[in-house]
């Protein structure tokens, strides 16, 4: 089989990425992604010189390009990862989403179609989407595959707009397809503009951990290798046309989960515990601000098997001791254009 992973230098990509190369040695697998300030070629240094690994960069945007390389390479699946993610960004300029999650997904629908519209045998294009989408949760409930969208982010309803067309596509033209909604990911890899590496880093330099609001917002979280691990289970296994919840079963509000990774980086770190959590500060809040996601995650279990192999506390351990152990990486990451950035995104009230 030939595999397209479209945002594969990315944080989740890269894992699927990793775990497809070494698991399928009888796959090629094509890395397409346009490297922007979170895709990072280091992420896949250990994986880089297989030979059933190939790398192309280029965006998913650019509607000639993606044409020309389906025909060119005549992709048996597509696993499409590559979309803008962080709402903070979405609210800053709504147009970027609205060009790589809405055009770029259409772009690889469209390609797709034109080069298996006529025989889709063993064919498949697996569109990788959030809970955002289905909106916020008040203090009870669960988020399933037939909750109706409701989303309040540009970023969000941008992904709704790609999970619309994709499910569009395979009512008009008959694609093959299967959706993933996932709840938050964290793990190694994972750029430092989202919660938990972000506060990682900031940790270590001892700088302020901004906590929006009043800190209370619940969110569900995710190991991002066993997000991986599910995505390969519904590659091979997941039925055409449905849609599969991938959650951690750990909702945790973010300020309890703020001090939990506070004393986790104290004890690392030989500090005093408690000295950490004298770093939270508490910013101006963002506009339209889910206030709880959590996702019943029991369809992909009882149909597939799949479930969480570690607890949260077992996987923020490993994440911290992973950031710890690669010091460069986040250096580097965390260089350049993204200091301007956190310090116009997270002003200090």
């Amino acid at each position: 089989m030939k595999i397209l992973i479209t945002g594969g230098a990315g944080f989740i990509g890269s894992h699927v990425v990793r775990k497809f190369v070494k698991k399928y040695p009888n796959y090629t697998i094509y890395n397409l992604d346009a490297l922007t300030y979170a895709g990072n070629l280091e992420n896949l240094k250990d994986i880089d010189s297989l030979p059933n690994y190939k790398f192309i960069k280029g965006d998913i945007a650019d509607e000639m390009f993606i044409a020309k390389l389906f025909k060119e390479h005549m992709f048996d699946g597509v696993i499409h990862l590559a979309a803008e993610s962080h709402v903070d960004r979405s609210i800053a300029d709504p147009m970027a989403f609205v060009r790589t999650n809405v055009i770029g997904t259409v772009n690889l629908l469209n390609a797709f179609n034109c080069i298996w519209g006529e025989d889709f045998v063993n064919k498949k294009f697996y569109h990788v989407s959030t809970d955002e989408v289905y909106g916020s949760l008040g203090t009870e409930g669960l988020f399933t595959e037939s909750t109706a969208y409701d989303p309040n982010s540009p970023y969000s309803a941008s992904k709704a707009s790609s999970d619309h067309f994709v499910r569009a596509y395979g009512e008009t033209y008959g694609l093959p397809y299967v959706i993933t909604n996932c709840s938050n990911n964290y793990g190694p890899y994972h750029f430092p503009e989202k919660l938990i590496p972000l506060f990682i880093n900031n940790i270590i330099e001892n700088k302020p951990l901004p906590v929006y609001g009043d800190g209370k917002y619940t969110r569900d979280w995710l190991f991002v290798e066993d997000h991986a691990a599910a995505i390969d289970l519904v590659f091979h296994k997941g039925k055409n046309h449905e849609t599969y919840n991938i959650g951690g079963f750990n909702e945790w509000q973010n300020i309890d989960l703020v001090k939990l990774l506070c004393d986790v980086m104290d004890k690392k770190l030989s500090r005093p515990i408690g000295s950490s959590q004298k770093l939270i500060s508490y910013v101006k809040d963002r506009p339209g601000h889910d206030l709880r996601y959590a996702i019943d995650a029991s369809k992909i279990n009882k149909e597939l098997g799949w479930k969480p192999s570690v607890t949260f506390e077992e996987g923020l351990e490993k994440t911290v001791d992973w950031y710890l152990s690669n010091k460069e990486w986040l250096n580097h990451v965390t260089s350049g254009d993204y200091k301007e950035y956190y310090k116009n995104m997270y002003k200090q009230e």
